[in-house]
């Protein structure tokens, strides 16, 4: 489990193919902060731009771990496939503060940003989210967008889903790689997972007494 509170800035240093054809995965080089890997032992889980990965090698003198990412993986998810910035977050331990909200690390879909701009001292950030995940995205509620916790503040349905509306503070756009984000980039989401459970209870018919 994760809070969609980002630990650490990292970067996707290098990307090895694992096999010669679409089936395989690839093996990724994360470079981290100094320090960021000094209670990071093997098997651990880190949430990538929100995708939970597994730690399978790491060297805390070159600051970097490897992660191996299934093809499935890579097909849900995106920001994966090529070096660049990413947002880091340790699994959360049970003595930890949740900040954020309950993040369970599986990407539910893929957004397009359509508009990333400054907005008085924030910035405003919108998302277009596919038709299945709308119905999950509610005024003043959590979505994990690339791993990180956000509160909605508008969201204007349409056929083809809908577009939500995010105020971002600097502190965010400074400290996550969402500040890379730009119009027609494409997002990790994961809805509230409390949201997930009530609409399957929604879904399913009471059993017949």
């Amino acid at each position: 489990m994760f809070t969609g509170i980002i630990t650490g800035m990292g970067r996707i240093a290098a990307v090895q193919s694992l096999g010669d054809t679409s089936a395989h995965g690839k093996r990724l080089v994360i470079a981290t902060p100094p320090g960021y890997l000094d209670d990071v032992g093997l098997g651990d889980s880190i949430a990538l731009n929100g995708a939970c990965m597994t730690v399978t090698s790491f060297d805390k003198a070159a600051h970097t771990f490897t992660v191996d990412v299934s093809a499935e993986s890579l097909d849900k998810t995106t920001g994966l496939s090529q070096p660049g910035p990413i947002n880091l977050e340790k699994a959360l331990q049970a003595h930890d503060r949740l900040g954020g909200h309950l993040v369970s690390g599986h990407v539910d879909g893929l957004g397009s940003v359509t508009h990333f701009a400054p907005l008085g001292e924030s910035w405003e950030l919108r998302i277009q989210a596919p038709a299945d995940l709308a119905r999950y995205v509610a005024y003043k509620g959590s979505i994990t967008v690339n791993g990180v916790s956000l509160t909605v503040n508008r969201v204007h349905d349409s056929e083809q889903g809908c577009e939500l509306s995010i105020n971002l503070i600097p502190h965010t756009v400074e400290n996550t790689a969402l500040g890379v984000l730009q119009a027609g980039s494409q997002v990790n989401l994961e809805i509230d997972l409390i949201a997930r459970y009530v609409g399957r209870m929604m879904d399913r018919p009471a059993p017949q007494a």
